[in-house]
């Protein structure tokens, strides 16, 4: 009669990577609007398994169509949020040395660093200055070609000069973001994916956003300048940092080329 109640090794391993699956798309989902669906869809797994329990053949049935199709339709509805999941995991475990670069960049290259760093925070304290919007993309461990494929390919060697004009407001290619990586500018009038969180503090506007959002699906970090404040902030792992100086700007650039967080 209880003969159910039998419970094995193996059992108490599948309990346990369920529920480690659970967790990790609970932490996954949490503080979207996926967790609502999230909650219903193992409201319905719950009464499936209860239904499978009771033997009610005809309720079974139902609900494995329900899931089976449910499943597909949240791949469909919430793709952007997959993909960023399974480049983050992907992200995460790889075994790739952090700041080193993918290919065609040799040791040579990234030692060039320093001096694309000092490009940048100078182009970035006079834009700031004069209140200039700006978006810089700079790889750290992808090329990032496929957002270079949705702005301009230019492939020119990092200057302050250079990106002042670029951004200027009246430059036809300041709309959009540059894609830096190494010590030449890739690509220029970037379009870049925009964030899904909803805790943005109102002063940030779509440059913030897609600076987050890029830096939650790729390996790099972006840097803003509010058009509106002349603020300067760094968006790294899908959070967005505000800096109070050119030092600052200049210690995080540093840092996520030499792959410290």
């Amino acid at each position: 009669m209880f003969d159910f109640m039998a419970i094995s090794f193996v059992d108490i391993l599948d309990i346990v990577i369920v529920a480690l699956l659970i967790f990790v798309a609970f932490k996954w989902m949490r503080g979207s609007s996926a967790i609502n669906i999230f909650f219903v869809v193992v409201s319905f797994y719950v009464l499936r398994v209860l239904a499978s329990s009771l033997g009610m053949k005809m309720m079974t049935t139902l609900m494995d169509m329900v899931l089976n199709l449910g499943l597909l339709a949240l791949v469909v509805i919430f793709q952007p949020e997959v993909r960023r999941f399974l480049i983050n995991f992907g992200r995460q475990y790889r075994n790739v040395p952090k700041g080193a670069f993918l290919g065609k960049f040799s040791r040579k290259e990234r030692k060039a660093n320093g001096e694309v760093i000092q490009e940048i925070c100078e182009a970035s304290r006079v834009m700031s200055s004069e209140k200039v919007g700006a978006l810089m993309v700079i790889a750290v461990n992808e090329p990032l070609e496929d957002i270079a494929q949705t702005g301009d390919i230019i492939d020119a060697k990092v200057h302050r000069r250079l990106l002042r004009n670029i951004f200027f407001k009246n430059s036809p290619l300041h709309d959009g973001a540059v894609l830096i990586v190494g010590d030449r500018i890739l690509a220029v009038r970037c379009t870049l994916p925009m964030t899904q969180q909803e805790d943005i503090p109102p002063q940030y506007g779509m440059r913030h956003k897609a600076a987050i959002g890029m830096s939650e699906v790729a390996d790099a970090v972006v840097v803003v300048v509010s058009e509106e404040t002349g603020e300067i902030s760094v968006a790294s792992d899908g959070r967005l940092t505000p800096i109070q100086n050119i030092n600052e700007l200049r210690l995080t650039l540093d840092r996520s080329y030499n792959g410290e967080n």
